[in-house]
């Protein structure tokens, strides 16, 4: 009896010291590693080359955590590495990657544009396309990377005109409910300015936007509200800032969720419940109490026509290779 209680006891022991030695055994990482590893090209002098997480040079050796065997630590000595080859390699790529960060892909074989700042993925017939959106101009700075008229909002006033645009429609009509916008981050200066509500005209065609960036600011955040269709006018009511992310919902205000994309050149806002048929406007918030009157204004109507200026996929050419005749 009592050998199989010391049995018992000797089992539940090991059984304890397990996860112990198993987190010994586990791949070593470097104490200066990156935050957010990547894998690049340890180029050695043979023209051979290693996969590895990241990198350093010790003394004689090179220590690097290798991305073909699971994180494990290795050591090759410093004398057949090619450093330089390797920063060179290091370089090339870091721009290329930098390069893709300013297009990334949104869609299979659909990239964002250089020469847009605010764009919605629509989808037509089955095929995703990226629309770009015009923000309401006015009396809004054109030169101005990231344009503003801040207006104030009074959080214990009732419902307002804030923002009045032109025609019933707008000029972008989207065929999906959950439509995803871009919108291009950047430096700007705010002009300090305000005002009553403003009168906008964006029933024109997208192409007669202004050339300059209007993207958006990481540091605000945004809400699509819908519009109050009138006799040759679309109407956008003030809302109270500090009831969003509540519990309650707000009528006719939709909340989003953004996402700055791999890079810091792009932001994702996401609506965070489908949309209704009608005309809406995404409007940025600037802060407990502003909001900016320059708003990126678009339908949604599955029925409606294809829109202009549509960016679709753009598949890449298959490679063809000439087959040799023999000399």
């Amino acid at each position: 009896m009592c050998t199989k209680f010391a049995q018992i006891v000797f089992l539940f022991a090991t059984a304890l010291t397990l996860p112990a030695q198993t987190a010994q055994q586990r791949p070593l990482v470097p104490a200066d590693a990156p935050s957010t590893p990547h894998r690049t090209r340890l180029i050695l002098k043979d023209g051979s080359y290693q996969i590895v997480m990241s990198y350093r040079v010790t003394g004689n050796v090179v220590r690097y955590v290798s991305a073909e065997r699971g994180g494990a630590e290795e050591e090759i000595p410093t004398s057949l590495v090619d450093l330089d080859a390797t920063k060179k390699w290091e370089a090339r790529h870091k721009e290329e990657a930098d390069r893709a960060a300013l297009t990334p892909e949104v869609a299979p074989d659909l990239r964002l544009p250089e020469e847009d700042s605010a764009l919605v993925l629509d989808t037509f017939h089955g095929t995703p396309e990226l629309i770009p959106l015009a923000q309401s101009q006015g009396d809004l700075n054109r030169n101005t990377a990231h344009n503003i008229l801040r207006a104030t909002i009074n959080p214990l006033a009732s419902a307002h005109q804030i923002v009045q645009l032109k025609g019933e429609k707008s000029a972008i009509q989207l065929h999906v409910d959950t439509p995803v916008l871009y919108l291009r981050v950047g430096d700007f200066n705010p002009p300090p300015t305000g005002g009553p509500a403003l009168t906008v005209d964006t029933h024109g065609a997208t192409g007669n936007a202004p050339s300059a960036p209007i993207g958006g600011s990481p540091d605000s955040r945004y809400v699509i509200v819908r519009a109050d269709v009138r006799v040759n006018a679309r109407v956008v009511a003030s809302f109270r800032i500090n009831m969003l992310g509540g519990v309650r919902r707000q009528e006719d205000v939709i909340e989003t969720t953004t996402e700055l994309l791999p890079g810091g050149h792009w932001m994702k806002v996401t609506p965070r419940q489908p949309l209704d048929f009608g005309e809406y406007a995404l409007m940025e918030v600037i802060s407990e109490k502003e909001v900016n009157l320059g708003v990126w204004d678009f339908g949604v109507h599955p029925v409606a026509p294809e829109n202009r200026d549509a960016l679709k996929p753009q598949p890449k050419r298959p490679l063809n290779l000439e087959r040799r005749r023999p000399n």
